[in-house]
């Protein structure tokens, strides 16, 4: 029988038997090695109340914590939350890793043509 995926969607190799996780999203049982992981960090604080918490605060160099959450999807909450998309039969032979857009990375969209440059919410420089 042909094989869609060489790992077959899973990563037990050697293992007879994984736990399972919920889906974050529908709670869903999905066995640990075939859930799609995302680890996200996030300001507890929305950035539109930074400035006014700053402001506010006592201390003057305070660090706002971050929430730190390790999200666990199912194959279908992963493809409909876009956090996965489905490729092609050559497309899933490549196995390099997506680019990070971590904290020393460029962003997307950075270079794109037509972007103004500038701190976003700042005046207008006026030269």
């Amino acid at each position: 029988m042909t094989s869609k995926r060489r790992n077959n969607g899973r990563n037990k190799h050697g293992r007879g038997h994984v736990k399972f996780v919920r889906c974050t999203n529908c709670a869903k049982c999905v066995p640990k090695d075939k859930a799609i992981k995302k680890f996200v960090i996030r300001n507890i604080v929305e950035a539109a109340a930074v400035r006014d918490i700053s402001d506010a605060s006592v201390y003057d160099s305070y660090q706002l914590p971050k929430l730190y959450a390790k999200l666990n999807y199912c194959v279908s909450c992963a493809i409909h939350a876009k956090v996965v998309r489905n490729r092609s039969r050559e497309a899933r032979k490549d196995r390099t890793p997506p680019p990070r857009f971590g904290f020393s990375g460029p962003r997307p969209g950075g270079d794109r043509p037509g972007a103004k440059p500038g701190i976003p919410g700042a005046a207008p420089r006026m030269s």
